[in-house]
């Protein structure tokens, strides 16, 4: 049986979702501009297809609590780097992140807040995450204890349902990235 957001002659998604797609293109057009990004030169007569539509939007964590919190960190300068289990982007089908790729964060209600750009991505064991990058990720006392702590226990609550288990030699896509809109 499939959904109705799914099923092929739908004739448009749900109000929700066309209201969600309207604010990020919004916060898109908005942001690019403040950040400086797709500016038209003199010669250039119209933006290309890449700057009419929006990054990827995603939010932090696994509840809008989370999403607030680590957004909040985000928007003060407190964090400038994020993790992911690779084997996460290989069972969504979807790309690494790379050095230029862009994200709208939401918050917990699924409002776009932040523009950011990645800025250097390694994948490392998890066992192998350093202090350095723990720090950068702003979170709790910023040590590498708490960020494995709090890694380990977010990874041993989110990966089962995808049908997966902590380990703590599982690849590690450790991301950092700047803040382009809002701008500190």
């Amino acid at each position: 049986m499939t959904d109705d957001l799914h099923a092929p002659d739908a004739a448009e998604p749900p109000v929700d979702d066309v209201v969600q797609a309207r604010r990020i293109q919004e916060f898109w057009e908005a942001s690019r501009a403040r950040a400086g990004l797709g500016r038209l030169s003199n010669v250039v007569v119209a933006a290309s297809w890449a700057e009419e539509v929006p990054p990827p939007a995603w939010s932090f964590g696994d509840s809008a609590e989370l999403a607030d919190e680590l957004l909040a960190l985000v928007l003060s300068g407190g964090k400038t780097a994020t993790s992911s289990v690779l084997v996460e982007y290989e069972v969504a089908g979807e790309p690494v992140p790379a050095p230029g790729s862009l994200s709208i964060v939401l918050d917990g209600a699924g409002e776009p807040r932040a523009l950011i750009r990645v800025t250097a991505v390694d994948v490392v064991p998890f066992d192998d995450v350093t202090a350095e990058f723990a720090e950068a990720e702003g979170e709790g006392d910023r040590t590498l204890r708490f960020w494995r702590g709090e890694h380990e226990d977010f990874w041993r609550r989110t990966l089962p349902p995808l049908g997966l288990e902590f380990d703590r030699r599982m690849p590690v896509v450790c991301e950092r990235f700047e803040l382009l809109h809002p701008k500190i």
